[in-house]
């Protein structure tokens, strides 16, 4: 199996790290969050890997080059502006025939990626996304009221719990026909398109083993996730 990895991103929340840099290349410990990232790929046996490139793309093909040093083969898929994710995904459809993990190349993942592959092959699902249960408690107190306006409860400070996507899915390659070829486009736009055409799409749901790194605040956690877990070694 194939993965695919989005690399293309211009990484705007992230400058001024990400004005010579690209985003996937940032360093988290001695590597670059890329690396962290084909790593786990390897650890759950796939070390067949495309990277989609873009911004800043010799950064990454300089580093990884054919993938042999780090254990893995790898390819690159080019384009010449920003695409979005759906569109970065567009430039690899020659290099995939069968079967294939997508994934962000802006996130940390650690969770059992075999347990994900199965349940997508089981299922016989067109797409199975990887969703994180995300706890979030409001700054404010909630207040709850019926249709009389009439107050019901005072709720302070409530803890919110909602499944968010990860950036990691399992995808049949019959979803590159759902993408337009040469625009920027979403992935948000592909699971709608995919929905209204009755296509399976299927979830897996994990507590841990995500960390996004999107923006400075994201990016400074990751580090000092990254520094406590060291700390344990």
């Amino acid at each position: 199996m194939k993965a695919v990895i989005l690399t293309g991103g211009l990484g705007t929340r992230l400058q001024p790290y990400t004005l010579f840099v690209p985003k996937p290349m940032l360093p988290l410990g001695d590597k670059p969050l890329l690396e962290h990232s084909i790593n786990w790929l390897k650890k759950n046996n796939i070390k067949s890997i495309v990277l989609c490139v873009s911004y800043l793309r010799k950064n990454i093909q300089d580093y990884f080059q054919d993938g042999k040093d780090f254990g893995v083969d790898i390819e690159y898929a080019i384009s010449h502006k920003p695409l979005a994710t759906a569109g970065q995904l567009k430039s690899a459809e020659d290099f995939i025939d069968d079967t294939f993990v997508c994934m962000y190349g802006d996130s940390i993942f650690n969770f059992r990626l075999k347990d994900m592959i199965k349940k997508h092959q089981k299922s016989k699902a067109f797409l199975t996304m990887c969703l994180y249960e995300y706890k979030y408690k409001l700054p404010y107190g909630v207040i709850d009221t019926d249709k009389k306006d009439i107050i019901t409860a005072w709720r302070e400070k409530p803890e919110i719990t909602s499944n968010i996507n990860t950036g990691c899915y399992v995808m049949e390659p019959e979803v590159f026909p759902l993408i337009p070829e040469g625009i920027p486009y979403g992935m948000d736009k592909v699971l709608n398109k995919a929905m209204l055409k009755k296509k399976k799409l299927n979830s897996f749901l994990i507590k841990k083993g995500f960390t996004d790194v999107g923006d400075m605040t994201s990016y400074e956690k990751a580090y000092q996730e990254f520094k406590t877990k060291l700390g344990k070694i």
